[in-house]
């Protein structure tokens, strides 16, 4: 039962990864898209995407939230004491993240709209690389089981710095390939190439930065390297295929697929951690069995989820088609179609 709950947690994982992932890699390009003239109609794109599923994207982050603490309490209580800084800035940046991207539709003159917007944006960089450094630091083993361990060393470490900037890249090639698709159904020539363009960069430096880690984690997190080299190798690989597809889709210019692909790649990396760790869920110590609640409270639990799933999900499903289909249109004074002559 206990690896059961384990494995709903980590669907919530994959799906704040994919869905929550892409919404802050757009504030990510938010930030750098530039002045008031010039970054306007990439800003628009992106308020247009964001607006119609912003909140239902982060409900998966409350899903991992319940699940960490119902099922697993002595793990929920040895990551909340142990790494508080990094998980409050976290929540402070989501907070502040949601209110940027809420009063800058409000405000009417473009100072208070930059200041929203500053916030927004900022904040979309913040929050991934905060939860990236949590990762790190539990995948290096710097929690211990029994909670209260070094508030600063746990998150500012070789591992966790990589997990943070990885977070952030990944966020925005996920968001930049998402926007790109979105920029061609919109039929906006000059947003395509704007999109096009970043998540080719996006990409090549994910890949710099995954290159790079192999040989932080073979020092820093010995054990965690040695199981992705081979356990999840698989995986790995499968991982980098699906890269390198969504780069030369990218670079000819087509669309169809490359979310799906983008998706993939990050959707297999996340596995491929999560079947390196196993069976632990503290990095190097604690295990699953171990960590897990009473049986009792695991079953209900899991009855709770199923329930919540088949009343939630369809609703999300009809959400997203939606969105993706553009029958939640903006309002008439946002339209961002190039002109035609």
């Amino acid at each position: 039962m206990a690896n059961l709950v384990a494995v709903f947690l980590f669907i919530g994982v994959e799906a704040y990864c994919l869905l929550g992932g892409a919404d802050l890699g757009a504030g990510f390009w938010d930030l750098t898209a530039g002045g008031a003239d010039h970054g306007r109609r990439p800003r628009q794109l992106i308020d247009t995407s964001l607006s119609p599923v912003w909140e239902a994207n982060h409900t998966w982050l409350i899903y991992c939230l319940v699940f960490l603490w119902s099922g697993f309490p002595t793990a929920f209580t040895a990551i909340t004491t142990t790494l508080y800084l990094p998980l409050g800035i976290a929540v402070l940046g989501i907070v502040l993240r949601g209110a940027g991207f809420a009063f800058r539709k409000a405000a009417l003159r473009t100072p208070e709209q930059r200041v929203f917007g500053v916030m927004f944006a900022a904040s979309s960089v913040l929050v991934p690389y905060c939860f990236g450094s949590i990762a790190g630091g539990i995948v290096s083993g710097r929690v211990p089981a029994g909670g209260n361990g070094d508030a600063i060393s746990s998150w500012l470490n070789p591992t966790a710095v990589l997990g943070g900037v990885l977070a952030v890249v990944v966020c925005a090639y996920l968001a930049a390939a998402y926007l790109y698709v979105a920029a061609r159904r919109q039929r906006s020539p000059t947003l395509e190439r704007w999109f096009r363009g970043r998540a080719l960069l996006a990409s090549l430096v994910t890949g710099a930065v995954g290159v790079a880690g192999i040989f932080v984690l073979q020092h820093d997190a010995p054990r965690l390297f040695h199981q992705l080299s081979h356990r999840a190798l698989p995986l790995v690989v499968l991982a980098a295929i699906c890269g390198i597809a969504t780069t030369a889709l990218l670079c000819g210019g087509r669309t169809t697929g490359v979310r799906e692909l983008a998706a993939a790649a990050v959707a297999l990396v996340v596995l491929g951690w999560g079947v390196a760790q196993y069976p632990y869920l503290l990095g190097t110590h604690l295990e699953i069995t171990e960590a897990a609640a009473p049986d009792s409270t695991l079953k209900v639990t899991v009855g709770v989820a199923i329930v919540a799933g088949l009343l939630i999900l369809p609703s999300i499903v009809v959400l997203f088609r939606l969105a993706g289909r553009g029958r939640l249109r903006p309002a008439p004074d946002e339209d961002f179609s190039d002109p035609r002559p």
